[in-house]
């Protein structure tokens, strides 16, 4: 589903991401796990499109997008939840979720169709859908988050730091979700600062340091896992 080869991306003189080698196949869900500054949120930002490449490939279904801008591949099925949840104040929950959808030029039924089967999915939405982005919780914002990710991501949904400042009932909740979606078929990327909330979640896991990224051989894989 997505590759990237040799991928590195630079800010400048400085090098963040160094010969990244990224294999998920469809309906896997990978890991990254690695400190602050490792170059975590750079790979989701890169792998979505919205860093420029310094040289290498990010590849999607075999087609290389590593020149395609966000929309272009958002339109693809592409859902990215960034760590800082970017809801837009002053809209409603679900016009945020929506905004995604209504960008890539989906009609009102399929936009309606995917809506409520990302509130079937997180029912703790459902009675908050007409509250501004403001007037929520943090952890309201993130499930709000997700659910605008998971309405775009039919094939593919990147998750950058889900888990970040929420209380440990919340990442339980997160993860059941996160369960519940790989049974749904799409391939998930998610990272973790620490990685104790990916396990038992995930079929491959990355350590990413100082922009290299390499695989977690420590990782106790999920039972449900693919071979």
């Amino acid at each position: 589903m997505i590759e990237t080869r040799k991928l590195c991306v630079a800010f400048g003189p400085v090098s963040i991401l160094e010969q990244v080698d990224l294999d998920a196949p469809p309906g896997a869900v990978l890991g990254v796990v690695g400190h602050n500054g490792a170059g975590k949120t750079t790979l989701m930002r890169t792998l979505i499109g919205a860093l420029p490449v310094a040289s290498g490939e990010v590849r999607l279904d075999g087609i290389d997008v590593t020149g395609w801008p966000s929309r272009q591949r958002a339109r693809l099925g592409i859902g990215y939840m960034p760590e800082d949840r970017r809801l837009i104040p002053e809209l409603t929950v679900r016009a945020n979720i929506e905004l995604p959808l209504e960008v890539a030029g989906l009609a009102g039924a399929e936009r309606n169709r995917r809506v409520s089967g990302a509130l079937d999915m997180i029912p703790e939405l459902a009675p908050l859908i007409q509250r501004r982005g403001n007037q929520l919780s943090g952890g309201q914002q993130k499930l709000a988050a997700l659910a605008r990710a998971i309405c775009q991501g039919q094939r593919l949904l990147l998750l950058d730091e889900p888990f970040e400042g929420v209380a440990p009932a919340l990442v339980q909740r997160l993860v059941e979700v996160l369960r519940a979606l790989r049974r749904q078929g799409p391939t998930i990327l998610v990272t973790d600062s620490e990685g104790a909330n990916l396990e038992g979640l995930c079929d491959r896991r990355f350590t990413i340091e100082r922009g290299r990224m390499r695989p977690d051989d420590s990782l106790h894989h999920n039972p449900e896992a693919l071979p």
